[in-house]
């Protein structure tokens, strides 16, 4: 199977079009600065030494603390609920990255047809060839001298789908070997040096084999946001429109959980529904005005919940 069959088109980053998705993930900025430590650290385990240089002088890289930080795989989980910004996230972090740690950052992104058609033994080589491919891509990332050029990151979207837990009872003994094959891949990265990133997006934590999520260096957990954060993103979205902020605190609350078990709109509810339809509800014969899109959120309901349970 060719390169363009596993993977989606590779992408270097940083680019303006993903800067700008990331920029506008307002409501994340704990998420994105602890992302931005933990993937610094994976990709370039220097960033250490030049850090206890300044902070703890009597610490080397061959202390202990040093070798257990350097000795995790480069796994990192993004859980959450649907229209949270994972996937986002996941293909734009890169950017902020690149700009951190000063060296450019190639982008993988893994189709599903990785997965196989179920043949015995074809996910198992699948899966190692994609390994094959990001490996060899990596590698390049640190120079003869041991410097970082260069930092490569996996995203593998609908992650449940190729590592179901091993647990399930109804697994296919050809999806069983695919994650042992994935496993042992993580495995051979975890201390290698290789700058690589492999970040796997899930609706359905329980649903990931226990083995991926010991074995993950960092799990983010994403959630819809609170009423501070719909502030933010809708503040920002509708900046350019003569809303005040009594407007905005409307619709803060109009997009929030309306009774108990009724969930608030997610962020691509806030982003890729209600914006945009108020935006073409107006266009082209009036303007935009409060009213206007407080009469559309509340006539809009929030995506359903995805419920994360653990395969059976």
């Amino acid at each position: 199977m060719s390169d363009t069959d596993l993977f989606h088109p590779v992408i270097e980053l940083p680019d303006d079009v993903r800067y700008e998705r990331y920029r506008r993930l307002v409501g994340l900025d704990d998420v994105k600065s602890r992302l931005r430590k933990e993937a610094a650290v994976l990709a370039d385990p220097d960033v250490l030494t030049r850090w206890a240089a300044t902070h703890h002088r009597g610490l080397n890289s061959n202390d202990q603390a040093f070798t257990l930080l350097r000795d995790r795989a480069p796994l990192l989980v993004f859980a959450g609920d649907v229209g949270s910004g994972k996937s986002a996230l996941a293909e734009s972090f890169g950017c902020d990255l690149a700009d951190h740690l000063k060296v450019p950052v190639t982008l993988y992104r893994l189709k599903l047809s990785a997965r196989g058609t179920g043949h015995v033994g074809e996910m198992t080589t699948l899966i190692a060839e994609a390994f094959a491919t990001v490996t060899r891509e990596a590698k390049l990332g640190r120079g003869a001298d041991g410097r970082l050029r260069g930092v490569t990151i996996l995203v593998i979207d609908e992650a449940d789908a190729l590592v179901q837990s091993r647990e399930a009872s109804q697994m296919h003994h050809e999806d069983r070997a695919g994650v042992d094959a994935f496993l042992a891949g993580i495995d051979d990265f975890a201390g290698s040096g290789i700058p690589l990133l492999v970040v796997m997006c899930t609706n359905r934590l329980a649903a990931l084999d226990p083995a991926v999520r010991r074995r993950a260096a960092g799990i983010f957990e994403f959630h819809r946001p609170d009423a501070d954060q719909r502030r933010a993103v809708l503040a920002d979205a509708l900046s350019g429109f003569d809303l005040n902020s009594d407007a905005i605190d409307k619709l803060v609350l109009v997009t929030g959980e309306r009774t108990v078990g009724q969930p608030g709109f997610t962020y691509s509810d806030l982003t890729q529904r209600l914006v945009p339809s108020a935006i073409l509800e107006a266009y082209p014969d009036t303007a935009l005005t409060a009213d206007h899109i407080l009469a559309i959120a509340e006539d809009m309901t929030a995506t359903p919940p995805f419920q994360d349970r653990p395969a059976t």
